[in-house]
């Protein structure tokens, strides 16, 4: 139980991290690439600027962190809950994001480039996409809830795509 720690500017690369609870920490600057952080509870945690590339995030609850300029390139964040998580200027480039909840994130001036967007969900409450990387995004297999339990999709180009 690490619920509150001050862990700024840590080096915790590789660390084994799995299930732990870093609530409302501070690990602004801290190095956690390569760390297995799978079903960890980070809600509300400072990762200003944290370099979080390779690092697994499977399952991990990320809701309210600030995430704002943090290096998630190549992180596995299946299934993470990352609602209402502030993004900002972060990079997800090659990030696996299948069926993450980013429904309420800001992901302003994000890198989302090579990210797997299956099943992820976002909303229009979801900040600093524009219509054109909201419509790329969707047909990336991306997932835009507009209502609670209303999904909105765009023609695929495929032949017998969904709408």
């Amino acid at each position: 139980n690490l619920s509150g720690a001050n862990l700024s500017g840590a080096n915790l690369s590789g660390a084994n991290l799995s299930g732990a609870n870093l609530s409302r920490a501070n690990l602004s600057e801290a190095n956690l690439s390569g760390a297995n952080l799978s079903r960890a509870d980070l809600s509300g945690a400072n990762l200003i600027e944290a370099n979080l590339s390779e690092a697994n995030l499977s399952g991990a609850n990320l809701s309210g962190a600030n995430l704002s300029g943090a290096d998630l390139g190549r992180a596995n964040l299946s299934r993470a809950n990352l609602s209402g998580a502030d993004l900002s200027g972060a990079d997800l480039s090659g990030a696996n994001l299948r069926r993450a909840d980013l429904i309420g994130a800001n992901l302003s001036e994000a890198n989302l480039i090579g990210a797997d967007v299956s099943r992820t969900r976002f909303s229009s409450i979801t900040r600093g996409l524009s219509e054109e990387s909201k419509q790329d995004l969707i047909e990336r297999g991306a997932i835009f809830e507009d209502a609670p339990g209303e999904e909105a999709f765009v023609r695929s180009p495929v032949p017998g795509g969904r709408r």
